[in-house]
């Protein structure tokens, strides 16, 4: 059974830094592109970033980009989401997701990642 788990979010300051993995058991992210979400209360979920599989292609979303770094470590089986510079408005439950293709260019199109976490709560607040 394929499942991923994130790890904890947590409280964080403005301007602070966080870091969140993803986990991943019963397949091997080796062969998936990572991409990270969010969804902020009272809205849409949006992509944040994204990784191929080897690491070749990773894109960002304008509202992160500078701040936000993703990593993949295959022989962990693991990704990450590097959050720094933190902003209130980056607050919401955070979510890795899988996509079972292999890109030359990975996109954050979410009908395309069929495994997803779920979720962590990241709150950026004073």
């Amino acid at each position: 059974q394929l499942q991923i788990v994130e790890s904890v979010g947590g409280l964080v300051q403005p301007g602070g830094s966080l870091t969140v993995s993803c986990a991943a058991s019963g397949f091997s992210l080796d062969y998936y592109t990572i991409g990270w979400f969010r969804q902020a209360p009272g809205k849409e979920r949006e992509g944040l970033s994204c990784i191929n599989t080897r690491g070749t292609s990773i894109e960002y979303a304008d509202s992160v980009k500078g701040r936000f770094t993703i990593s993949r470590d295959n022989a962990k089986n693991m990704a990450y989401l590097q959050m720094n510079g933190l902003k209130p408005e980056d607050t919401g439950v955070y979510y890795c997701a899988a996509d079972p293709y292999i890109y030359r260019t990975c996109a954050l199109i979410q009908a395309n990642f069929d495994s997803w976490g779920q979720g962590t709560q990241v709150t950026v607040s004073s």
